[in-house]
Parts: structure tokens; sequence; C-alpha cells
């Protein structure tokens, strides 16, 4: 059976297609895997787990009944729901992970992140990201009424498509040094990660030995997910 990974989904109401072709794929792909892997960006935005959106609901009650039926889910933060917590977890039944983490396929560490930590070009975004990771900021924001927490996000939303228009695109990819980094620092030769919607597999050296970074694509226009089997990694797209 197969292991599935997917990143960068981006669900909102905005976009019900897209929610459509992610509850098909959990229904008929997923179904059929050994485990799957959401590695950051399910949501375009979660201003925290007493959200009660119809539309996530229907999504989270989809992961449970994936996970009901035997097919673990992992999820990993992302930039758009770093606040999913332990109320989504019980919602959804997955099982959320630190990221970074290693993972063990079939014998092989293989290191998964979201990857918008290895945008260190992006000196904005970063220092906007460890505003909002720490504890105490997150509990302050949870604190606000929902409401308020949603009129918060739209606006942040908005900011952030300003500052994606303004800023060199190379920018916003990641930074070959804080790879190799990455690779050195956890001792691992193959890495997965989302974030920047570009989708490739890239084939390297680190110090000599050959290494291979997977970078999973976006669900903006058309939905796609890496297959792994039997040591076989595979970019897919779904149907338009």
């Amino acid at each position: 059976m197969a292991r599935l990974f997917v990143a960068d989904v981006h669900l909102d109401t905005e976009a019900p297609r897209a929610t459509e072709q992610f509850l098909a794929f959990l229904g008929e792909q997923a179904a059929q895997a050994q485990a799957l892997y959401i590695l950051g960006d399910l949501f375009e935005a979660w201003v925290g787990d007493d959200d009660r959106d119809p539309q996530k609901a229907q999504v989270t009650d989809a992961l449970k009944a994936l996970s009901a039926a035997g097919v673990p889910c992992f999820v990993l933060h992302g930039n758009r729901d770093f606040l999913l917590g332990r109320g989504f977890c019980e919602r959804s039944g997955c099982i959320l992970l630190n990221d970074p983490v290693i993972a063990q396929f079939d014998g092989e560490p293989v290191l998964l992140t979201h990857g918008d930590a290895l945008c260190t070009d992006d000196h904005a975004y970063q220092e906007l990201r460890s505003t909002v990771r720490d504890a105490n900021w997150q509990r302050r924001f949870l604190a606000v009424p929902r409401r308020r927490r949603e009129l918060l996000a739209n606006e942040a939303r908005a900011g952030s498509k300003r500052h994606t228009s303004r800023t060199i695109p190379m920018i916003m990819d990641v930074n070959g040094e804080a790879v190799m980094a990455a690779f050195r620092a956890t001792n691992v030769r193959r890495m997965i990660h989302g974030h920047t919607h570009r989708p490739g597999v890239h084939d390297l050296l680190v110090d000599g030995v050959a290494a291979q970074r997977i970078v999973l694509g976006a669900w903006y226009e058309q939905g796609s997910y890496l297959r792994h089997e039997k040591g076989r990694y595979q970019l897919l797209d779904l149907p338009r």
C-alpha cells in the first residue's frame, strides 16, 4: 500500500471546487492508502478550534471517517493554519506532528516540513512567522472573540497578497543554504515539503552524497499529491 502526501490545499469557502476535489480524494485515493500526510496549509485560514464553518466541518468529518477506517492521517502546521490544535485533532482524527519531523519510510529517514522555514530570504515573512508561532501570542489571539479573529485573519490574508505581489518570486522560494543546513542537521537524504507552490523533484549533492528534495504542489488550480510505494516517489495530478 502507498503513502500519500499533500500540502497547500488551502481549503476555503471561496473555492468550493477545491473542497469537492479534496473530499473526493479522501474517499478514493486516500481510502486505499497506508497513510496520509498533510504537510501544512490544509485550510486557507484557521482562527482556532472553535471554528465551526460548515465547509470545514465537512473536511474534518471526512478525515475522521478516513482515520476511523484505518488510514492514519498526519498533519503539520502551515503558515495559514498554524492554530490547528487539540480540538482539530479530536474533530478530524488526525495526528498533529511537530514541524519539522523525521519519519521512517521502509527504513529510510525522511524529513517532512511545511517548507516556510526554508524561505530565509523573505525576511519580512520570517519575522512575522516568529511572532505568530510564539505560544504567548497565540494564547492572546485565541482569547479574542471568534468573529474578531475572523476579521483579523481576513486582514492578514489581504496583507499577505500585497506582500506577495511586491516581493521578487525568488525571495519567496527556499534558500539553498537553508536547504543544505537542514539536510546536514538531520542527517537525512530525502526531504519532502510544500509552501512554495513550485512542485518538482530536485536531485542534489550534500557533502558529496546524493540527496533529493521533493516539493508538493498547491491546489489552487488543480489537486496534486505525492505517492510513495516500494521505495518509489511519484508526483501526480488529479483530474481537473
